[in-house]
């Protein structure tokens, strides 16, 4: 079985089971970073390319403007917002560097610490320029105080796999299930305990450990019996394993029980679960 096929699978039941369903946003704002200046220069033209110069030109003043004012008022946020912003377009553009994104980052971070999406995507960005520590850091900050977040429980899980410590990711993920009854009582629904089921079992799989994968996304069924999440990712392991003939009834029940948008999604996958010849090919991220 090939890493690819098993990175798919995994980065399937993760987009699309999970993350998609549940309304969370893991679409990684470091992804902007790696997609500058992709195109050829050939293929440019020089209105393009003058374009793009001035484009440049504005931010890159609309970022000494936003310093100059935080020189005076370092936790003016409105300018922490905007240089943010003018430094991570001056990315895409292929100007700047990581670092310049993580300052304004790491005040907002601080001066928001109900809003989870600037600690994440600072952890993003600390890991994705080597600091791992650091990434990890700003994730356990948000879970001391909010332990069900999906969206830093998935990127502390990502990171951990990433360092190669799946048992560590493991623990954190069935810990979070422990606690989860007691956090659900002094805050209900602060702990979606069929999708952090579901991202244990994904990290079993990842793994190749597929009996505790498939127990995983069982105990999430029983639980959450409607939820087409645990179903699906069933049905996906046992095709991982070549079982399509096991797979198909739970890929048809997914389907039926998933929101409208999912169901040609799910269909899709079933059908090519029957043709195990046939390439795989990756699920386009939304």
């Amino acid at each position: 079985m090939s890493v690819p096929r098993n990175r798919w699978l995994v980065k399937v039941v993760l987009v699309l089971a999970l993350v998609a369903f549940v309304g969370v946003s893991m679409v990684p704002i470091i992804a902007a970073f790696n997609d500058t200046q992709q195109s050829s220069p050939n293929s440019a033209s020089s209105r393009g390319n003058s374009s793009s110069s001035d484009q440049k030109s504005k931010l890159e003043d609309a970022a000494r403007g936003y310093e100059q004012v935080l020189q005076r008022e370092p936790e003016n946020q409105t300018a922490l917002r905007g240089l943010l912003e003018a430094r991570l377009q001056l990315l895409r553009l292929g100007v700047g560097n990581i670092q310049g994104v993580i300052e304004p980052l790491e005040k907002l971070a601080q001066l928001n610490p109900e809003q989870t999406k600037y600690a994440v995507l600072l952890a993003q960005a600390k890991q994705q320029i080597g600091d791992k520590e650091g990434a990890a850091q700003a994730y356990r900050s948000v879970l001391e105080t909010k332990p069900g977040n999906l969206d830093v429980l998935q990127g502390m899980v990502a990171l951990l796999l990433d360092q190669n410590r799946p048992e560590a990711a493991i623990g954190l993920l069935q810990d979070t299930l422990a606690k989860a009854g007691q956090a659900n009582k002094i805050e209900p629904g602060s702990v979606d305990t069929t999708a952090v089921q579901v991202m244990l079992g994904n990290v079993y799989t990842s793994q190749k450990r597929y009996p505790q994968a498939l127990t995983a996304y069982e105990q999430a069924a029983k639980s959450a019996p409607n939820d087409f999440r645990p179903i699906l990712a069933q049905a996906m392991v046992l095709k991982e394993q070549g079982k399509a003939d096991e797979a198909k009834p739970l890929f048809d029940k997914a389907a039926a029980l998933a929101p409208t948008q999912y169901k040609d999604e799910i269909n899709k996958r079933a059908a090519e679960s029957a043709t195990p010849t046939a390439p795989s090919t990756p699920v386009p991220t939304p």
